[in-house]
């Protein structure tokens, strides 16, 4: 069509990182090529009325458990990136575990991307691991393409021989310095293996195996001691470094104190910690199991407060799913349950539906969905914005279309969530990656296989 578009949104109001505008988004060849008021639809081959909808651009979702190879009858790509598209979200990271083996060697990662090629609906990175014995590894996978590095400081479970493990304090330390040379980032889980330890070992001592016994024996204090020490070996490493799945506004705090001194340092919180407490893990059971747990009401509030004031940089869903065999009380304690929130599909509705309650700009929730995400794990300026020049991943969402979320509206593989029951003023209507509709709310899934895998550029 020449100097026309493929495709016209038009009438939304557009959500970017600065500001809510009523405009229209014109593409072409999977690009925005203008954004304004008043674009005529005779130069589209394709029109999207959007009056009323608001255009979001397309979440990042830089922490979820796609677990391939060899796990996927807990969550493969196929069935994850569905519920992801359907959720809004045009860009995941999949983290280097549960499956196995881990991602930790360039032979693993190659096998993970050969499983995704051609099977997930949004595009994709990919994350390694940093675990004993991987050092002469990380150059390898980071030359390949990896979005960064994830290491626990506590026990991340798991099965097998070939599960993932958490790193002593050398092997983090070593392998800061190693992915700091590389120019490459460590993503941290961040609670501390001997007190978690010993407090899990006193309470099942006691016979306590329930769930204010988990709650407690991984207390804010336990966030706190491995945050505070993975800051100072970033200090002294130089190593870039990125909070995953941050439950505490204390700990906002204490990171937020290492940007001042000027560390490269990002926190990442989840959907979770901002809309379930404490009292919704003993309500509702292992579904809502996660490690660290969720935190009371107080805590809560204290993150939104964080959130609206932009000392918290991304949130992410950490979707972690598993068969509803592990996560039933059949048979088990909460104790023994898996922890893992299955949440991919409601992390963007949560974050609009709270924000507009709360009166937090929506301009905000863009940011840390999207834009923040997008240069943390340097995509941007390619993706995380709806602006001339960015690939047209865009969410559109429907302020109006109210609805209960019941377990028949999941695309996941395992129809269980925290969410299920809960009532939503807004829902997605349509998720274009790259300007072509992958997920429509009236048809589904359109384009299974149509994500790409992407790679770091420049880090912000």
């Amino acid at each position: 069509m020449g100097e026309g578009f493929d495709l016209l949104i038009r009438g939304a109001e557009v959500v970017t990182s600065q500001a809510v505008r009523r405009l229209d988004i014109g593409i072409r060849d999977g690009r925005i090529s203008a954004l304004e008021a008043g674009l005529s639809a005779l130069a589209a081959d394709r029109v999207i009325e959007a009056r009323g909808k608001l255009a979001l651009p397309g979440m990042i979702d830089m922490h979820v458990h796609f677990n391939e190879p060899n796990y996927g009858h807990w969550e493969g790509f196929q069935a994850g990136s569905a519920a992801l598209a359907a959720g809004g979200v045009t860009v995941y990271a999949d983290m280097p575990l549960n499956g196995n083996p881990p991602t930790v060697t360039l032979e693993a990662l190659r096998l993970k991307q050969s499983l995704a090629a051609g099977r997930s609906a949004v595009d994709y990175a990919i994350w390694g691991g940093l675990v004993p014995g991987n050092a002469e590894e990380l150059a390898g996978l980071h030359a390949e393409g990896v979005i960064g590095f994830k290491a626990f400081m506590s026990n991340p479970g798991g099965e097998g021989e070939g599960r993932f493990r958490e790193v002593d304090d050398a092997t983090l330390y070593e392998g800061m310095k190693r992915i700091a040379s590389l120019g490459g980032m460590v993503a941290l889980h961040a609670e501390s293996e001997a007190m978690t330890n010993a407090l899990h070992a006193q309470a099942a001592a006691e016979g306590r195996l329930d769930a204010r016994a988990f709650i407690e024996a991984r207390p804010v204090a336990a966030e706190l001691a491995a945050v505070s020490q993975a800051i100072a070996m970033a200090e002294d490493t130089g190593c870039s470094l990125h909070f995953v799945h941050i439950s505490s506004a204390d700990a906002v705090e204490l990171i937020e104190q290492a940007k001042w001194r000027g560390l490269d340092v990002t926190v990442e919180t989840c959907p979770h910690y901002l809309t379930l407490t404490a009292d919704d893990m003993e309500r509702l059971g292992p579904v809502a199991k996660c490690a660290p747990p969720l935190r009371d009401a107080e805590q809560v509030e204290r993150l939104w407060s964080h959130l609206a004031k932009g000392r918290i940089d991304i949130v992410a869903s950490d979707h972690s799913p598993s068969p509803w065999s592990m996560k039933s009380m059949e048979g088990r304690t909460f104790a023994d349950a898996w922890g893992g929130i299955a949440g991919a599909q409601s992390s963007l509705e949560l974050m609009v539906h709270e924000a507009l309650a709360r009166g937090i700009p929506l301009a905000r929730i863009a940011a840390v969905t999207a834009a923040e995400p997008a240069k943390r794990l340097g995509l941007y300026p390619r993706k995380g914005e709806i602006a001339v020049g960015f690939d047209a991943d865009i969410a559109i969402l429907d302020p109006e279309a109210g609805y209960t979320l019941r377990e028949e509206d999941l695309l996941q593989l395992h129809k269980h969530s925290p969410y299920i029951g809960r009532t939503f003023s807004c829902r997605v209507d349509a998720t274009l990656v790259r300007g072509m509709t992958v997920y429509d709310r009236r048809e589904g899934v359109l384009l299974p296989g149509c994500g790409e895998l992407v790679r770091p550029s420049i880090r912000f």
